[in-house]
């Protein structure tokens, strides 16, 4: 099984920015854990990560191009205004698990609602970087039931 892990603005800060919020890891650490669970999961992780909308447009779609089984996206702040990153999400054919570090619907009030969600087959957020782990999870579940 191949999953692509998307990791969208200001994620490549992540152990310096609000770590009250989004902790002390770094995004290299949190990308060292999924690589770990995902080689005892017999799951192959390649990890993406950009502060610009279109090139997280561009990896989804070559997502799509590449076959891959599965996409876990932390569209981070585009979350809450990109119907680009929505549309692109539900014009591929790849079951995507959207994921955030903080608890989004404790947040702020812009914060609480996603419109990339919708287009996502679901959604964790609160866990921290163990919500990429349990993102993966899903997908494989996802892909013995058939399911899409």
């Amino acid at each position: 099984m191949r999953i692509v892990i998307i990791n969208g603005p200001n994620l490549n800060f992540l152990g310096t920015r609000e770590p009250e919020i989004y902790g002390t890891e770094t995004l290299e650490e949190i990308e060292s854990k999924i690589q770990k669970y995902a080689e005892q999961q017999k799951v192959e992780c390649t990890f993406f990560q950009s502060n610009s909308e279109g090139e997280l447009i561009d990896r989804i779609q070559q997502a799509h191009m590449d076959k891959v089984d599965g996409i876990v996206l932390n569209p981070a702040a585009y979350t809450h205004y990109s119907y680009a990153i929505h549309d692109a999400v539900k014009s591929v054919d790849v079951p995507t698990v959207e994921v955030h570090l903080s608890a989004i619907h404790a947040r702020e009030s812009f914060r609480k609602d996603s419109v990339v969600a919708p287009a996502c087959i679901g959604q964790i957020s609160g866990f921290g970087a163990t919500g990429y782990l349990l993102a993966i999870q899903a997908l494989k579940e996802v892909k013995n039931k058939g399911e899409n």
